[in-house]
C-alpha cells in the first residue's frame, strides 16, 4: 500500500473516531441524538421563516473570521489551511451553540487567488497582513465608453477586456483577436501564433492548477457542513440556481464600481438600464426550478446581499427607476420557480421597507444590518420573516448585560406572533466570545413561545 494511501486512511480513522466521541458528549448534554437536535434547530428556523411560532426565537450567525481569533488563529488559515479553520470553526459552533452551522471553510483558496494574480481581492496571508479581514477592491473595470461593447458583443467584452482586469494572469488573453471576426473558421488558424508566445504557455498550466485547488477547497467546505449536520446542526446553504439580487448591484459593484454607476444615472441612464436588464435576462436564462428533497420542503434560494439600494445611495425616485424594478422580477421569478428568497439588505431600508410588500407573503426572508428592527416588524410581520437586529458594534464593544437587555427589547418587539430570526446585523469578526454567548442566552431565556 502507498504511503499516501495509508496516510490518508489513517488520518480518515483518527477524524471518525474524534467525530463520534463529539456525539457522544453532545448527546450526553443535551439528552437527546443529534439527529433530534438538528431536527429541532431546523424546525425552528423553518418556522420562523416560514412566519409560524416556533418554540423559540431561533438565533444564527456565520462565524466567519470571529472563529480565527476564537482559537488563537491568524485570520490567513482561512485561505490557507482550510483544516485548522474547520477546527476553529468546529469549536466556535460547539461552545456557542446557535441553532445553524452557518459557517463555511473560506470563500476561496489563497493560492488560487495568488495563481490567477488577482487585482479585485485582497486576502490575508496573501496581499493583506496575516490578521487583516478580506477587502474586495472595487473599480471602473467597465469603462463608460464600454458599454456598446458589453451590451453588443458581452463575450468578447468579458475574455478580453473585463477578465484580464481582474487577473493578471490573464493578461495575455487581452492581445487575442475578437472572436466575432472567426466566422468560417479559417480566421483562426491566423490566432494559433499567439499560442506559442511563451505567456500563453504558461497561461494553461496556472489555470489548471488553480481549478484543482479551488476545487479541493470547495470539497472541504462541503465536508464542513455535511460534518455538521452530522453533530446536530442545519446546514443554511441555499439551494439551487435564481436570478439572483438586484442587477444594479451586479453593474455597480463589479463592472462600474460605485462612482461609476452613480454618474450613469445622470450621464448614461438609457445604457445603464440596458445593461442591467441584460444582465437580468442572463440570470434568468441560467435559473433552475427549485428541487425540494421531500414534499413540502422549503427550498431557499438567492441570498446575494443588497448594497445600492439602502437608503443612503439613491433617492426613492432613482430607487423605482434603477434599483427595484430590476430587483423585484428577479425575486418574482426565483418566487414562480419555487424558491423562498433570502436576501441580506446591507445599510439602512427604513424608507423602503414597503415595496417588499410587493413580494408575494412569506417568500422573502430579509436580514437587516442597520434598519431599524422595530419598524421593519411593524411594516413588515406577518408578512416576511426579518432576521438580524443586533448591531455588530455592539457585540464588538458592549458588555454582555448591555446586549441581554438589547435581545430582551428585541425579542419581546420583533418576535411577536413569530417570523423572527434572532442575529447580528453584520459580521462578528471582532465579536465578544461573551457577548454573542449573552445573545444565544437571551434567545433561550426571553424567546420561549
Amino acid at each position: 500500500m502507498a504511503t499516501a494511501t495509508r496516510t490518508r486512511i489513517t488520518l480518515e480513522k483518527t477524524d471518525s473516531a474524534r467525530e463520534k466521541k463529539l456525539i457522544a458528549q453532545i448527546e450526553k448534554k443535551h439528552g437527546k441524538s443529534v439527529e433530534e437536535l438538528r431536527q429541532e434547530r431546523d424546525k425552528r428556523i423553518r418556522d420562523a421563516q416560514q412566519l409560524k411560532e416556533p418554540d423559540r426565537v431561533p438565533v444564527t450567525f456565520n462565524v466567519g473570521a470571529f472563529a480565527c481569533k476564537y482559537a488563537g488563529l491568524p485570520n490567513s488559515v482561512m485561505y490557507y489551511d482550510p483544516a485548522a479553520y474547520r477546527d476553529a470553526c468546529l469549536k466556535a459552533i460547539l461552545d456557542l451553540e446557535p441553532d445553524s452551522g452557518g459557517a463555511a471553510v473560506g470563500t476561496n483558496s489563497g493560492i488560487m487567488l495568488e495563481l490567477l494574480d488577482t487585482k479585485h481581492q485582497r486576502w490575508p496571508g496573501g496581499t493583506l497582513p496575516e490578521d487583516a479581514v478580506y477587502q474586495f477592491v472595487e473599480g471602473e473595470y467597465m469603462k463608460q465608453d464600454e458599454y456598446d461593447l458589453f451590451l453588443n458583443d458581452p463575450s468578447d467584452f468579458i475574455l478580453r477586456y473585463y477578465l484580464p482586469r481582474l487577473y493578471g494572469t490573464l493578461s495575455p488573453v487581452s492581445k487575442l483577436p475578437a472572436f466575432r471576426n472567426m466566422v468560417g473558421g479559417t480566421s483562426f488558424v491566423g490566432v494559433l501564433n499567439f499560442f506559442l508566445n511563451p505567456e500563453f504557455k504558461g497561461l494553461a498550466n496556472k489555470l489548471t492548477n488553480a481549478a484543482e485547488e479551488q476545487q479541493r477547497w470547495a470539497k472541504e467546505g462541503a465536508d464542513f457542513s455535511a460534518q455538521m449536520e452530522r453533530l446536530g446542526y442545519p446546514s443554511q446553504q441555499q439551494r439551487g440556481n435564481t436570478p439572483g439580487g438586484a442587477p444594479f448591484d451586479a453593474v455597480s459593484d463589479f463592472l462600474r464600481g460605485m462612482r461609476g454607476a452613480m454618474l450613469d444615472m445622470y450621464r448614461c441612464p438609457d445604457k445603464l438600464l440596458a445593461a442591467c436588464d441584460k444582465i437580468l435576462e442572463w440570470r434568468i436564462e441560467r435559473s433552475t426550478p427549485a428541487q425540494p428533497s421531500k414534499p413540502g420542503e422549503m427550498v431557499r434560494g438567492g441570498g446575494a446581499p443588497l448594497h445600492r439600494g439602502s437608503d443612503g445611495f439613491m433617492s426613492i425616485q432613482q430607487f423605482e427607476k434603477f434599483y427595484w424594478p430590476g430587483l423585484k422580477k428577479a425575486i418574482m421569478v426565483a418566487v414562480e420557480l419555487g424558491y423562498t428568497t433570502s436576501s441580506f439588505c446591507e445599510g439602512i431600508w427604513d424608507e423602503r421597507l414597503h415595496y417588499w410588500l410587493e413580494i408575494p407573503k412569506g417568500k422573502a426572508i430579509l436580514r437587516f444590518e442597520k434598519t431599524d428592527m422595530f419598524k421593519a416588524k411593524e411594516v413588515l410581520g406577518g408578512h416576511h420573516c426579518i432576521q438580524g437586529g443586533v448591531p455588530s458594534s455592539l457585540l464588538e464593544v458592549g458588555s454582555p448585560s448591555e446586549v441581554e437587555e438589547y435581545c430582551k427589547k428585541l425579542i419581546k418587539v420583533c418576535g411577536k406572533g413569530g417570523g423572527f430570526i434572532l442575529g447580528p446585523g453584520s459580521s462578528i469578526d471582532y465579536a465578544k466570545p461573551e457577548n454573542l454567548k449573552a445573545m444565544i442566552d437571551a434567545a433561550e431565556k426571553y424567546g420561549r413561545y
